[in-house]
C-alpha cells in the first residue's frame, strides 16, 4: 500500500512537471493571461480543481504581493500534490524564461552592444509595456475619485523623494488610508469554505521565516559586506514588497541594483525589454540582472531571493485564507495599496523609462507605432519585442 502511493505521488510529480513546463514554454502575455492558460489546462482540461476553488486561489494570490500567477501556479501543485508539487509546479513554469535571460545576459555582458540599436528599441518597447499595463490596472484599481488621489499622491512622492525606502513608505501609508477610508465597505460572504492540504502550523512557520527573514538580511548584509549577501537581500526586499505584478518590481529593482552601479542603466532597461519577449514570469527579469552581475550563479541566486518571499507568502497564508478574505478591514488596505501601485508605475514609467528612452521626436513616433500594435491590433509581445529591436537597429542609420 505504502509503495503504490509513493508510486501515486510520483506520477503526480511527473505529470505536473510536463505540464507546468510545457505551459512556461507557451504562456506569452503576462499574468492575467497565464491565469487564463492555467484555466484552460488545469481547470477545464484536466479538472485538477473546480471552478470556485480555483477562483479563490487566484484571489488569495490577488491578495499577496508577489508575482500573482507564479503563485497561482505554486499553489495548484500544493493543492494536487502537496509542498513538493508547488516546487515542481514553480520550476517547470519558471525555468525556460530563466534559462533564456540568463544566455541574454551573457551575451549582453560579454559582446558589449548596450549601445546597439536594437537594444534603444528594447528600451522603446519597454515605454510602450509599461503605459500599456498602466491603463489596464489604472481602470480597475483607481475607479473612484479617492484611489486616484492616492495614486496621485504616490506619483507625487516617489518622483520627488527618490531612495530606495519610498515605495515602502508609500505602499503602507496607502494601506492605512485604504483601511481607514474602505474599512465598512460590503463583501460577498456567500464563498464556500476550501480545504487546503497545509496546516496553520506550517504556515504559521512559512510566514514567520517570511518575516525574519525580512528583518534579518538587511543586518547580515551590513554586517558581512559579502556581495552574495547584499544581492541575496535586494532581491528577496524587492519580491516581497510588489504589490500589482511583475511591472511594478520595475522601479524596486531599479532603485537596488542601478544607483549602486552593479548594472548600467542601459542594460537594466535592455533586459527588461527582453524579459516582455520571453513566456512565463515577468519576474524572472531577476535572473536577467543576477547572471550580468555574477554570470549563471548570479542569475540562479537572484531567482531563488526573488521568488523565496512568493512561496513562503502562498504556503503560509493558505490555511488562514477563509478567514482573511471575509475581513472588510484586510480588503479595505488592499484597496488603498493597490491605487498606489498605479501611482509608482506611472513614476517608473517617466523615470527611468521614458527619461532614458525616448529621445527624439522619431523615438515618441515609433513609440506610438509600437503602442498601437499591441493595444490596437492585439498582436503578440513577442512581436512588439522583435519588432522593436528591428526598429531600433533600423532608426540607428538615421
Amino acid at each position: 500500500m505504502e509503495q503504490e502511493k509513493k508510486n501515486v505521488s510520483l506520477k503526480a510529480l511527473l505529470e505536473i512537471l510536463i505540464v507546468s513546463t510545457r505551459l512556461g514554454f507557451t504562456s506569452f502575455g503576462g499574468p492575467i493571461a497565464h491565469l487564463g492558460y492555467f484555466h484552460e489546462e488545469y481547470i477545464r482540461r484536466r479538472k485538477w480543481m473546480d471552478e470556485k476553488s480555483y477562483a479563490d486561489l487566484v484571489a488569495l494570490c490577488q491578495f499577496l504581493p508577489g508575482p500573482a500567477s507564479s503563485q497561482v501556479g505554486i499553489g495548484i501543485g500544493v493543492m494536487r500534490a502537496g509542498v513538493l508539487g508547488g516546487i515542481v509546479s514553480f520550476i517547470g513554469f519558471t525555468l525556460p524564461s530563466v534559462i533564456a535571460l540568463i544566455v541574454f545576459a551573457i551575451l549582453l555582458h560579454n559582446f558589449g552592444f548596450e549601445d546597439a540599436g536594437w537594444i534603444h528599441g528594447l528600451k522603446i518597447v519597454a515605454v510602450v509595456v509599461v503605459a500599456h499595463a498602466i491603463l489596464g490596472m489604472a481602470k480597475n484599481l483607481t475607479p473612484d475619485l479617492q484611489r486616484r488621489t492616492i495614486s496621485l499622491f504616490a506619483i507625487v512622492v516617489t518622483l520627488l523623494w527618490q531612495t530606495a525606502f519610498t515605495q515602502v513608505a508609500v505602499i503602507l501609508l496607502a494601506g492605512f488610508v485604504g483601511y481607514l477610508l474602505y474599512k465598512q465597505q460590503t463583501i460577498d460572504d456567500s464563498a464556500t469554505n476550501v480545504n487546503f492540504p497545509i496546516n496553520r502550523r506550517f504556515g504559521a512557520i512559512c510566514l514567520t521565516l517570511f518575516f525574519g527573514l525580512l528583518i534579518v538580511l538587511p543586518i547580515i548584509r551590513e554586517a558581512t559586506a559579502l556581495n552574495w549577501v547584499a544581492m541575496f537581500d535586494s532581491f528577496y526586499r524587492s519580491g516581497s514588497l510588489v504589490f500589482g505584478g511583475g511591472h511594478v518590481v520595475l522601479p524596486l529593482l531599479e532603485r537596488e541594483f542601478v544607483p549602486t552601479g552593479w548594472l548600467s542603466e542601459e542594460e537594466f532597461l535592455a533586459g527588461y525589454s527582453a524579459a516582455q519577449a520571453v513566456p512565463g514570469p515577468l519576474f524572472t527579469f531577476a535572473a536577467y540582472i543576477g547572471a550580468v552581475i555574477n554570470g549563471w550563479q548570479g542569475g540562479l541566486l537572484a531567482t531563488i531571493a526573488i521568488f523565496l518571499p512568493a512561496f513562503l507568502l502562498i504556503l503560509g497564508t493558505l490555511p488562514f485564507w477563509d478567514t482573511l478574505r471575509r475581513n472588510t478591514k484586510v480588503k479595505g488596505a488592499l484597496m488603498g495599496v493597490n491605487a498606489a501601485v498605479v501611482g509608482i508605475l506611472i513614476a517608473a514609467l517617466y523615470h527611468p523609462i521614458w527619461t532614458t528612452s525616448i529621445l527624439s521626436t522619431v523615438d515618441f513616433a515609433f513609440a506610438a507605432i509600437l503602442f498601437s500594435m499591441l493595444v490596437y491590433w492585439k498582436l503578440p509581445p513577442w512581436v512588439i519585442v522583435l519588432t522593436g529591436a528591428i526598429g531600433g537597429f533600423l532608426l540607428s542609420f538615421l
